[in-house]
């Protein structure tokens, strides 16, 4: 997941394809238009659409956000293309038109077939989570277990599991070996060291959950399926074993289903304290606690979200924004800094070094953030800092409005799977939902309200 090696693809761009009426036939259609706030104003702007026998569906009317002496007026009605032209005409005399557009109108297939390749549904990541860029059963000449034959046996046995792996799956268990298990217990017992006192409080939180409901202890590592399950319960992310390092987008699409690519294994036994790829180590005691927290597994998705359909400059800059958050991010916490990311919260060393006071940091800004240089085999040169996590995630959600995308995205839980939001029908689709959502939140305030008075 670090390494951001991307090429160039076209740039997305806005077609006015998803404005065109059509030009016979009644079809639904929508004018969104800005009225003073006088007297009679709504009146005599309703009786051009009488004279036009333009039939009125729904009509909303909210203060204007160009100019707070007006409003606007949200109209649905039913019109063909020549009577919309007329009432235009006639609107523009007494209003100012913001906005026409069929309801049927959406993007063009010429647009669609510009933006990048991105999973609908979950079951969608069976194509590319095995695109192993890094790693997997080959290992590079500097690798501590490259000269090993027997490591580089076992690490073609859990590479050969993730790439016969589908979605829906029970995760392969694993019988781990002595000496795996004896580095295991190296790692937690170093890191176990530091995180009373460095370690954020959501971290600390969740680790004892994992060691009742995991068997998060030094001498086992815990099964992926085990964990995946807990995971699911906690925050609705599950885990998904994978062979080595996956590409920025293909990585940051699984997050947009709440489901995180792990390695299921374990570092060369010589160098216990030091990796150069994520094993199951990072993923385990770096990532997971986290993951099992709600505020921070939203913030993780909203990112994998923010990256489908983007373009290969977009994914990088999120997936640096990833890196230096998830990965290396730090936090305000009783009065001093804390980690949250877990390439600091799986080595010690870097770990102890973020929060030294001598390393450089700088607050989360992911407009800054998103250019800053990732190292792979080095400390980093800076780190950045945030209040929360929701001050992240809402720093996060601006960012992603600038990404150029013809489109929208919204993740249904129900179904796994992402609506895409380019066209009036669907955006429709997703207002009533959201109003039913609306009666619920209105009909408990309410038996709440009877109870506190009864």
């Amino acid at each position: 997941m670090h390494k951001l090696d991307v090429s160039n693809e076209k740039k997305d761009k806005w077609s006015a394809a998803s404005r065109r009426a059509s030009s016979s036939d009644k079809s639904g259609s929508t004018i969104l238009f800005s009225l003073k706030n006088e007297v009679g104003g709504l009146i005599k702007a309703l009786k051009f659409f009488q004279d036009k026998h333009v039939n009125l569906v729904h009509i909303e009317s909210r203060k204007s956000r160009r100019r707070n002496s007006d409003f606007e007026i949200f109209v649905d009605c039913d019109s063909d293309h020549i009577q919309m032209k007329e009432l235009t005409q006639l609107l523009k005399k007494h209003a100012e038109i913001v906005d026409v557009y069929p309801s049927e109108s959406g993007l063009s297939e010429d647009v669609m077939s510009e933006v990048p390749w991105f999973p609908i549904k979950i079951s969608d990541l069976d194509l590319c989570a095995n695109r192993v860029l890094m790693y997997g059963s080959d290992l590079d000449a500097d690798h501590p277990g490259f000269k090993d034959n027997i490591y580089r046996k076992r690490r073609k046995y859990f590479a050969d599991l993730a790439m016969s792996y589908k979605h829906g799956e029970p995760i392969p268990h694993i019988d781990f070996t002595a000496e795996e298990v004896g580095t295991w217990g190296v790692v937690f017992r170093e890191l176990n060291k530091l995180y009373p006192t460095h370690a954020c409080k959501e971290y600390l939180k969740n680790l004892p959950l994992l060691t009742k409901h995991c068997n998060y202890t030094e001498d086992n590592i815990p099964q992926l399926e085990d964990v995946s399950n807990f995971l699911k319960e906690r925050s609705g992310f599950i885990i998904r074993p994978v062979a080595g390092y996956l590409s920025p987008r293909d990585f940051l699409a699984g997050l947009a289903f709440r489901v995180f690519h792990c390695t299921q294994y374990i570092r060369h036994s010589s160098e216990p304290l030091y990796t150069p790829e994520p094993d199951t180590c990072h993923e385990l005691l770096g990532h997971v606690p986290l993951l099992a927290e709600p505020s921070f597994a939203q913030f993780s998705q909203e990112i994998g979200l923010a990256s489908l359909g983007a373009s290969d400059d977009a994914v990088q800059k999120l997936a640096t924004c990833y890196f230096f958050t998830v990965e290396f991010g730090l936090c305000k916490q009783n009065d001093g800094l804390r980690a949250y990311g877990a390439g600091l919260l799986s080595s010690g060393s870097e770990l102890k070094h973020a929060l030294s006071g001598k390393a450089h940091i700088l607050p989360f800004d992911p407009v800054v953030t998103c250019n800053q240089e990732c190292k792979i085999t080095t400390f980093q040169d800076v780190y950045f800092v945030s209040e929360s996590f929701e001050e992240a995630k809402d720093k996060m959600r601006s960012f992603a409005k600038t990404i150029r995308r013809p489109f929208s995205l919204r993740y249904n839980p129900y179904t796994q799977s992402v609506d895409v939001l380019k066209d009036t029908n669907s955006i429709n689709s997703m207002v009533k939902d959201i109003r039913h959502e609306l009666d619920i939140v209105e009909d408990a305030l309410n038996r709440l309200n009877k109870h506190l008075r009864a």
